[in-house]
């Protein structure tokens, strides 16, 4: 083996190892920057959460009604179901376009760039909503806002994932999850404090607030790192590092930076060795296929696992254990301040709980959740027994606590880890365009499984969704990998040497390379590992 490659391979072991040693409060403390940054990237998720949940509530408003409505046979306006679904349906149209069509600018000018042109067509389509005459023009603005939300949702994990350490990558995705949490909480306390109003402020003042994010975005990003990812693939070493610098503590010194450094220029170098190139039809070839299934899987296990149930449709609970439609409401917007506290709680499991082992015993206990729930449905004593009623209704928060502690977090961090980091836009994007059509379908059954003059099914439909997710557990436990403490590098040689996905956690890199470290050829002692389990 030659001196450069041993010294090269030590000091990649080296930061690799030194990143992996920093505790979850020890990292939230030495990266402040990685943090602060990776939340500014994910106020654009703060806007996604906030516009789908908003437009849902204007339906109940009058003001609104009257203004874009039509009188009904007894002379009270109303939005038809028709032009309900049109508007409910907009965001996730837009974002199957928007998160496809934003992998190719994000290549081509970068995470920064694109972000801030992304914002700055928010601000403006903002003023279309706020000023649409009629219901075309305002679903029109939906789903163009749409397609620029799809973008935030895609560039918010990728930027996470490109900026930070290993031992705080999780912290940084799983604050997605948060985000669009904390977009949906403000939507509903903006909702409930128009409710009483009758002006048509009571529905132009919540798409005004959607002005106050654009401007802090707009504010900051000028001073915005780029991804050090990005810059390495596009030759800017100087303007790289500049980048590492901006997101590191000040004590950290020219040594420990140019170390990170080194290590996105290995993963660079090996994935150019295993000749990978950023096009759309790269994310379906070789082991790339895996990588995007699984991105795509556990995306729409989202879908799957119930949330078009238990939380697009919990007031209908809430409502049916006999609460007013007042308090119905206000145990919703509690059921969203759950999903807080046991996000934050996540960051913290994570840190002594794997990937796997959180996410798929997550998808179980809600899975169990959604079987209780339909049995309650159909006891005989449903309907006059109040405690059942009740009882359903309190296991929708419990449901939406454990989905918030585990499942909703933990797919943001698989996003940002399972795809090559060359193919990491186009794979996410792809995914979060298979989550939106999957959701897209679900907006458009769910009236007709839960309707009273349809299908009415009321708790039974979770044993649609329990039936789904008991396919989802066992595609879990036999394709899902582990990736907690791994590093990029770490990640694309096992899946390039077809490492069992429940092999991850216990696959020793180096076992397979002791008789290649004297290949001559060899440039990087990664690549000689591949050439090697190639040969």
């Amino acid at each position: 083996m030659s001196i450069e490659s041993e010294t090269d391979e030590k000091s990649r072991t080296d930061v690799s190892e030194q990143e992996k040693q920093v505790g979850i409060l020890e990292s939230i403390r030495e990266y402040p920057k990685e943090i602060f940054w990776s939340c500014i990237f994910s106020l654009g998720l703060v806007m996604a959460g906030y516009d789908a949940q908003i437009i849902s509530s204007f339906y109940a408003l009058s003001s609104f009604n009257k203004h874009y409505g039509t009188p009904d046979s007894s002379g009270e306006y109303a939005i038809s179901a028709a032009w309900q679904t049109a508007l409910s349906m907009g965001t996730p149209i837009g974002q199957i376009i928007g998160t496809l069509g934003c992998a190719w600018p994000m290549e081509w000018y970068g995470r920064k760039k694109t972000y801030a042109a992304t914002v700055m067509g928010c601000l403006c389509l903002i003023f279309m909503q706020f000023f649409a005459p009629n219901l075309k023009v305002l679903c029109a603005g939906e789903i163009l806002a749409g397609i620029l939300w799809g973008a935030c949702v895609l560039i918010a994990p990728t930027y996470s994932s490109e900026i930070s350490h290993t031992s705080i990558r999780a912290v940084l995705e799983a604050t997605n999850n948060l985000a669009f949490v904390i977009g949906q909480f403000i939507a509903n306390g903006v909702s409930d404090a128009m409710a009483n109003r009758t002006d048509e402020y009571a529905y132009k003042i919540p798409f005004a607030v959607q002005w106050i994010w654009p401007f802090i975005i707009l504010i900051c990003i000028g001073f915005a790192p780029e991804s050090p990812y990005w810059l390495v693939r596009h030759g800017k070493m100087d303007e790289a590092k500049k980048s590492l610098r901006k997101v590191s503590r000040k004590s950290e010194d020219d040594e420990s930076i140019e170390k990170r450094l080194f290590l996105i220029k290995e993963i660079d170098a090996l994935e150019q060795e295993l000749k990978q190139t950023t096009s759309y039809r790269d994310i379906f070839i070789g082991t790339n296929a895996k990588r995007t299934e699984i991105c795509c899987m556990v995306y729409c296990i989202q879908i799957f696992s119930g949330i078009p149930l238990c939380m697009n449709y919990s007031t209908f609970f809430f409502e049916q254990a006999g609460l007013s439609d007042d308090d119905s409401f206000s145990l919703s917007l509690g059921s969203t301040a759950i999903g807080f506290v046991f996000t934050c709680a996540s960051w913290f499991i994570m840190a002594y709980v794997g990937r796997r082992t959180l996410y798929n015993w997550g998808l179980v206990a809600t899975t169990v959740i959604l079987f209780i729930i339909s049995f309650l449905d159909i006891s005989p004593v449903y309907s006059t027994n109040d405690g059942v009623r009740w009882a359903q209704a309190s296991l929708i928060l419990v449901w939406s606590a454990i989905w918030q502690a585990s499942i909703g977090p933990v797919l943001y961090v698989l996003l940002g880890e399972i795809p090559s980091t060359k193919l990491r836009g186009k794979t996410i994007a792809f995914a979060t365009a298979m989550q939106s059509v999957t959701a897209l379908v679900f907006t458009i059954i769910m009236p007709y499984m839960l309707d009273t003059d349809e299908g009415n099914l009321r708790g039974k439909a979770g044993f649609i969704f329990a039936g789904i997710s008991l396919v989802c557990i066992a595609w879990c436990f036999i394709r899902l990998p582990e990736t907690k403490d791994r590093t990029f590098d770490e990640i694309d040689i096992m899946f390039h040497r077809g490492v069992h996905s429940r092999d991850f956690s216990k696959y020793v890199i180096l076992d397979e390379a002791e008789d290649v470290l004297s290949t001559k050829d060899s440039k990087h002692i990664i690549g000689t590992e591949i050439m090697k389990t190639e040969a």
